[in-house]
């Protein structure tokens, strides 16, 4: 039990901030050995032709601060085209959009979910990139010219870029948690991409060669992240671009927040069981390291070795002369109880942000537990199920 115990805790500390570490480490003696990075070239005349697709669906409290943050976004004259795509909205979206001639809109009033529609979409790009981005995030000025550079090497086929979460200083558990938890993954990505490739984009900004895009399944929940590892699994790179970035207002509460959280977890083992040529090291080895240390280990075996590790403590904790292992197992409740204090300060909304990170952590391998079973217990469906974002005043 005790090998059991010490193995199990060895993997979630690998997952959460061991891995974070190694690669921190790699990184500063691949800087030694190689020199600084060289700077990426920004040749505007160099740009390729581009595609902004924005999928949207019952977005009409963001469209109009969308649109106007899109037609601020500079980029090369001519080289520039604007796809919105609102099939199924019921609300006032579509009409918001048809006001501005500068923008190509594609909608049907029937609603078959996001990855539907990109695939609806895709149809009418012709561009050499193209750039997706959800319709509640707003992109920095240069966002574009900051991704397509990337292009010009072409061992590149596909640009992540960074998610940023809006909160303020009254932030409640679910927004000051996901953006302590998004600051920490722009991290490892940052570091990913300087390594070898990013493990899988994000919905909120992410833009491939439209020559290497393939449709994913009907039934995908996580378009974004399959997308962009189908390019990375032929042997392309996924490359993070910081100074592209989306922001976006963070969940409405936790509530929100965890149906977000189980839906990803949910999509995130179809995505590890529909890529399991990713587990052979042969073809790229790194890439197969970077994948299991960053999204497989979170995705599958880390939340239950939490438990596993908890329960094999309190048994071994009430043998005979085992004051170390006691102590463990004080440590263990000791941080249980602040995510518990958490929640209940939650509940009575008062914020103490020294037990955020104990209770979103907590939330979070909450999610990939109920995500699992979600996904086998019950039909999946790619048919958006949005999360409630705060709404700035």
């Amino acid at each position: 039990m005790k090998i059991i115990l010490i193995l199990s805790l060895v993997i979630v500390f690998y997952t959460f901030a061991g891995y974070g570490m190694l690669l921190y480490f790699i990184i500063k003696i691949k800087r030694a050995v190689r020199g600084p990075k060289k700077a990426i070239a920004e040749d505007l005349d160099a740009l390729p032709t581009c595609t902004l697709v924005v999928a949207a669906y019952n977005e009409a409290y963001f469209m109009k601060e969308k649109i106007e943050n899109t037609l601020k976004l500079n980029y090369p004259a001519g080289k520039l085209k604007l796809l919105f795509i609102t099939d199924g909205s019921s609300d006032n979206t579509p009409n918001i959009i048809a006001e501005y001639p500068q923008i190509e809109l594609l909608h049907k009033p029937e609603r078959a979910g996001k990855i539907a529609a990109v695939h609806r979409a895709m149809d009418f790009v012709t561009t050499d990139a193209v750039v997706f981005t959800d319709a509640n995030t707003f992109l920095n000025k240069d966002a574009l010219i900051k991704i397509c550079r990337h292009y010009a090497d072409p061992s590149v086929g596909a640009v992540a870029g960074e998610k940023r979460v809006h909160f303020d200083e009254n932030a409640d558990a679910s927004a000051a948690g996901e953006g302590f938890y998004w600051k920490y993954e722009s991290a490892l990505k940052k570091w990913d991409s300087e390594l070898y490739s990013v493990v899988g984009a994000a919905g909120e900004l992410f833009s491939v060669r439209r020559s290497l895009y393939l449709p994913v399944h009907a039934d995908t929940v996580l378009d974004d992240f399959m997308i962009s590892m189908l390019i990375a699994e032929k042997g392309y790179r996924i490359i993070y671009e910081p100074e592209a970035y989306a922001t976006e207002t963070a969940s409405e509460n936790v509530t929100e927040e965890l149906k977000r959280k189980i839906r990803i977890a949910a999509g995130g083992i179809q995505s590890i069981l529909r890529l399991k040529s990713l587990f052979n090291p042969f073809p790229y080895p790194i890439l197969s390291f970077q994948y299991i240390s960053h999204r497989v280990l979170r995705w599958t075996v880390t939340p239950f070795l939490l438990i596993l590790s908890f329960i094999l403590n309190i048994a071994i904790a009430f043998e005979p002369n085992v004051s170390g292992w006691q102590a463990l197992l004080a440590a263990q409740v000791f941080f249980y109880l602040l995510a518990l204090l958490g929640y209940i300060m939650e509940k009575r909304q008062l914020r103490i942000k020294a037990l955020f990170i104990p209770y979103y952590f907590c939330v979070m391998n909450y999610a990939v537990v109920a995500g699992i079973t979600r996904y086998f217990t019950t039909t999946q469906s790619a048919v958006w199920e949005k999360a409630q974002r705060r709404q700035i005043t």
